[in-house]
């Protein structure tokens, strides 16, 4: 298993007075083998052109403008001014909206996870925010902005760690309507007692435990036998990336700890806002440019990955 990244966000957990400073560390890896493009001539990397799809010609940059689909073939264009007035404001918080039970997030809603470790002398009290989770089983819905983008997420105790789980928004997930699916329970699907009997005893046969070593991507491992095959006889090129600007430092937190001490002194403990009422702080402005963002999206197929 590969160990934890550098720390790619800082801030702090809040919730009621409590303020614990913390970092953001990537808890998945794409793990799929990644076939780039390269020129066979110059073993250069190959990129994409900006080619106007009517025309077939390549257009420069400045000519290029965002536009939203509202209706099919019908769009509405925006100025990078208006997308720069309407960013989510980065308040570097994972500001926790509400406490709620750990089984009444369905697993669709859940996207991608994050370790959160403390940082500047939160230990005490990310410690007891991890065991006051545990020991009520509940878990903390809130809503955090991540290099421009606003997510909702949920931060779970697991082990040792507090992992931050972004989760897709209510209307990113599709209903059951339109599937055609069994009657629920036994009676209703028609499932009869000797059939149900059986099928616990083939579940009971092929239980085991939990233990991701045991699964690997077959296809990932035969390529790389391959790779390491070539590697070996001296079958390599040298591929020249191009320099990217590294980001730049995150802004400093203050370790407020000691609050904690004066939310249980004053009573001021975190309660769940009346249903509808936890908005975000979307307003203002983020003077940081989306480039790599922008730049994806615009290209649909910049490089071709294995399946």
């Amino acid at each position: 298993m590969a160990t934890s990244s550098r720390t790619l966000w800082k801030g702090a957990i809040t919730f009621g007075l409590v303020h614990i400073p913390v970092g953001l560390h990537t808890a998945s890896i794409e793990q799929g083998v990644d076939f780039d493009w390269l020129d066979k001539r110059s073993m250069d990397p190959v990129g994409y052109k900006r080619i106007n799809k009517k025309t077939g010609k390549e257009i420069d940059k400045d000519n290029i403008v965002k536009g939203v689909e509202y209706e099919d073939g019908k769009y509405v264009v925006i100025s990078p001014e208006e997308i720069e007035a309407v960013y989510p404001r980065t308040t570097q918080t994972i500001e926790i909206q509400r406490f709620i039970d750990a089984n009444e997030i369905p697993f669709v809603f859940l996207e991608r996870p994050y370790y959160v470790a403390p940082i500047n002398k939160g230990q005490k009290v990310y410690a007891l925010l991890r065991e006051v989770l545990i020991k009520t089983g509940k878990v903390g819905l809130s809503k955090v902005v991540i290099a421009t983008k606003q997510h909702l997420a949920v931060l779970v105790p697991s082990g040792k760690a507090l992992v931050l789980n972004l989760l897709r928004w209510g209307d990113e997930v599709k209903t059951l309507e339109g599937l055609d699916l069994p009657a629920a329970g036994v009676k209703g699907a028609n499932v009869t007692a000797a059939e149900m009997k059986m099928a616990e005893q083939l579940v009971g046969d092929m239980s085991g435990k939990w233990n991701p070593d045991d699964f690997k991507d077959e296809f990932k491992h035969a390529v790389m036998k391959i790779v390491d095959k070539k590697v070996k006889a001296g079958h390599t090129e040298t591929v020249i990336q191009p320099e990217e600007e590294s980001p730049g430092d995150s802004a400093q937190i203050i370790d407020l700890t000691e609050l904690l001490a004066r939310s249980l002194k004053s009573g001021k403990s975190a309660k769940a806002p009346a249903k509808g009422t936890a908005s975000a702080k979307t307003d203002g402005k983020d003077k940081r440019p989306a480039r790599k963002a922008a730049a994806k999206k615009a290209s649909p197929a910049a490089k071709r990955k294995a399946a």
